[in-house]
């Protein structure tokens, strides 16, 4: 797998300060604001944008600090010991390490960039992206309490997603040096205290990925907001469209991977499979995803990432289903 380390200097003015500059704008200006936006559909729209990235910053602040703690405290000899040399075999490892690890899918970007940034392969560290927000204990916790005595739906979800991310590894492993990635170079060198790079890495993690968070969300909400909910109504009733309607309607809707199974189960027009592909695609690729990954690993490289990882999900729910479900 190719990758690209980018050393230059960073612009006075990037993304995460126009970001503080929109935000800035809207507390000015407020008062003039308010009566523009009080019509009923800018009012959902607001509802579910505020609602979105409410749900998702706390994440995003796990996953940050837990990135800075990697940075600050995991060598590339304590690496070398745990992860084992070979990928192939480094990938399943990283899909079962997500197990052990509570969070969601924002928090596992950041992770994932500092994992490379370690040493990590690449193909591991996305491993670990895909699985860490799908198959914790909390998301299996959250997923049996939405479907109460269906465990299956939980055993389902379970190996669907461990089978997404695993596969989704080795296919980046497959790829060689074809798989364009940017890899943002460790500005904290010059951090000689421990101390130093833990703060630096989180001033700089949380603010590059909050800015895409931001993004993604303003995304989402609109989607949520303006398509008409008559559509999935329409073609609950059939597989096909059912399954794909509710794998678009995972991937824009952009929900947290430890809330999503109550939403599922609401879906009660849907087939158990077309409810497992929602549990199953939301938490490795969604509309914020996306724009996140735009910002962390570069534009090249998520054209190829996302349409892979969505089909997989599918697949690999979809299969599932048919044997569990």
């Amino acid at each position: 797998m190719s990758s690209t380390t980018v050393d230059r200097k960073r612009p006075v003015i990037g993304q995460p300060e126009v970001v503080g500059l929109i935000v800035l704008a809207v507390l000015l200006g407020g008062r003039w604001l308010v009566p523009l936006l009080n019509q009923p559909s800018l009012q959902t729209w607001s509802t579910i944008f505020v609602a979105i990235v409410i749900q998702s910053v706390p994440f995003l602040v796990m996953g940050v600090l837990l990135s800075a703690v990697i940075s600050a405290l995991l060598s590339e000899r304590v690496l070398s010991k745990v992860v084992p040399r070979n990928p192939i075999l480094g990938v399943p490892v990283a899909g079962m390490a997500g197990v052990g690890l509570p969070g969601c899918e924002c928090a596992a970007v950041p992770i994932a960039g500092s994992l490379m940034r370690r040493g990590i392969a690449p193909a591991v560290a996305l491993t670990f992206l895909l699985a860490a927000p799908a198959v914790n204990p909390a998301v299996l916790v959250s997923t049996a309490v939405a479907f109460p005595g269906q465990p299956m739906m939980v055993l389902a979800r379970f190996i669907a997603s461990m089978a997404t991310a695993v596969l989704v590894g080795w296919w980046c492993l497959s790829r060689g040096g074809r798989l364009p990635m940017v890899i943002r170079r460790d500005f904290l060198k010059e951090q000689v205290t421990k101390r130093g790079r833990f703060v630096a890495t989180v001033r700089h993690d949380f603010l590059h990925a909050g800015g895409f968070l931001v993004i993604g969300a303003l995304l989402a909400a609109a989607v949520n907001t303006f398509v008409p909910r008559e559509i999935l109504e329409t073609v609950a009733g059939q597989a096909v469209l059912g399954v794909l309607t509710l794998a678009l309607f995972a991937f824009i809707v952009a929900l947290c991977s430890e809330t999503d199974a109550f939403v599922a189960a609401s879906f009660t027009a849907f087939s158990d499979t077309a409810k497992l592909v929602f549990l199953v695609v939301g938490p490795a690729m969604d509309v914020k995803l996306a724009a996140m990954e735009v910002g962390q690993f570069g534009g090249a490289f998520a054209r190829q990432f996302v349409p892979v990882v969505t089909g997989t999900a599918i697949v690999c729910a979809v299969l599932v289903g048919w044997w569990l479900l």
